[in-house]
């Protein structure tokens, strides 16, 4: 069974997802690939692990690069989670490209498209730093939750002031 607990953040709902002890989802509610990887025996619960992960959004969200990361164990294949772990190692307010990305995995991977659909799977959103992902011209490429919200994220990063939403993409370039 899987256990889901909703919080709120500036740039919308966020659903977070545990296995009952690690982190396994944290998703903007509706993206793309919106709990894909859940059982469909679910139930809300409060636990320790979202609690944790409420402070690290709270940390964020406030500008701040968080100093801890909650238990994480997201779901998918080898291939998608070496991939994951190449972009938890990217530090906050700087980017990578897909190209680069792949050059990082323990077997490097010439396929920007291939690291691209892994990078998209991310089950754990900001905390798996996906948003950090980019085009090889450093151009904002595709993510789950939305061009906007990623924008936002590295401008927030980046400690950009961001009045409306919907400016948001302008102010990142």
């Amino acid at each position: 069974m899987d256990f889901l607990h909703h919080v709120d953040s500036p740039l919308g709902g966020i659903t977070l997802a545990s296995d009952g002890e690690a982190l396994i989802g944290c998703w903007f509610d509706g993206q793309r690939f919106f709990a894909r990887t859940l059982d469909t025996d679910r139930a809300e619960a409060a636990l320790p692990v979202f609690d944790r992960t409420e402070r690290w959004l709270e940390t964020y969200f406030s500008g701040r690069a968080p100093d801890f990361t909650p238990p994480l164990r997201p779901r998918g294949t080898p291939f998608q989670r070496a991939v994951w772990e190449v972009l938890l190692t990217i530090p906050w307010g700087c980017t990578l490209s897909y190209g680069e990305i792949g050059a990082r995995l323990p077997v490097p991977c010439a396929s920007a498209r291939a690291v691209g659909s892994a990078v998209g799977r991310n089950p754990v959103s900001l905390i798996i730093p996906c948003h950090r992902a980019v085009g090889a011209d450093g151009r904002l490429t595709g993510y789950a939750g939305g061009l906007e919200r990623k924008a936002a994220l590295l401008g927030l990063e980046r400690n950009k002031s961001v009045t409306k939403f919907s400016q948001v993409l302008d102010r990142w370039r």
